[in-house]
């Protein structure tokens, strides 16, 4: 059992760097890849640590985002060597595994990406271990997003109240192998959850029946 959340990890860190690293040193920021149709894209973006894109704040944000992320990630790695040792149930072991996976995958584009990394522009890509330094110091680099998958990217007819005729774009959101890694691990856990409480309710109604036909 302990193998396994290793595997997974490390699978999952493995993909996530590689792709980061190829589109890092190959895209220009905001360069843009249709994969399948319009709804399936590579789009080159980075952000300041947050899920799908999201920012916090300017240096100090960062730092303090990325430093919160490292004790969460260190007291989900605690919790899942506890599970582990427990051998608690499985699916919530794999679930933790999945979110541990995902953050540390972020952590090391904010820790180090600054470092080894030229910055990308909208005009150049960046370079590895370039010369002229990486573009931030330690704990302020970006992480790097890439897949893009608007579903429904249209213009809302004329004819619907206050928004007619604005541009609507379902599920925007530019996200990564981690980002993905944790969407799936608390997917888990709430799967998770709901069987621990059906199989409650099971016992539960069981307790009843035995007691009425007493």
């Amino acid at each position: 059992l302990v193998k396994k959340p290793l595997i997974i990890v490390f699978l999952i860190l493995l993909i996530d760097q590689i792709i980061k690293f190829w589109v890092k040193l190959n895209f220009t920021l905001g360069e843009e890849v249709f994969l399948i149709g319009d709804w399936c894209r590579l789009h080159f973006i980075e952000n300041e640590g947050m899920a799908f894109g999201m920012s916090f704040g300017e240096q100090t944000g960062k730092l303090i985002l990325t430093l919160f992320r490292i004790v969460a990630a260190t007291l989900i790695f605690l919790y899942l060597r506890k599970l582990v040792v427990k051998k608690e149930n499985k699916l919530v072991i794999y679930a933790f595994t999945l979110i541990f996976a995902g953050a540390v995958g972020n952590i090391i584009d904010s820790l180090f990406y600054g470092l080894i990394f030229s910055e990308s522009t909208f005009f150049t890509t960046a370079e590895f271990l370039s010369e002229a330094g990486g573009y931030a110091p330690l704990c302020l680099g970006k992480v790097v997003d890439m897949f893009y998958f608007p579903l429904i990217d249209t213009t809302l007819p004329q004819w619907i109240p206050f928004v007619g005729g604005d541009h609507f774009e379902f599920f925007n959101a530019i996200f990564n192998v981690a980002d993905i890694a944790i969407t799936v691990g608390v997917g888990l856990l709430i799967i998770s959850a709901f069987k621990v409480n059906n199989k409650k309710k099971t016992i539960a109604l069981e307790e009843i029946e035995e007691d009425t036909n007493k």
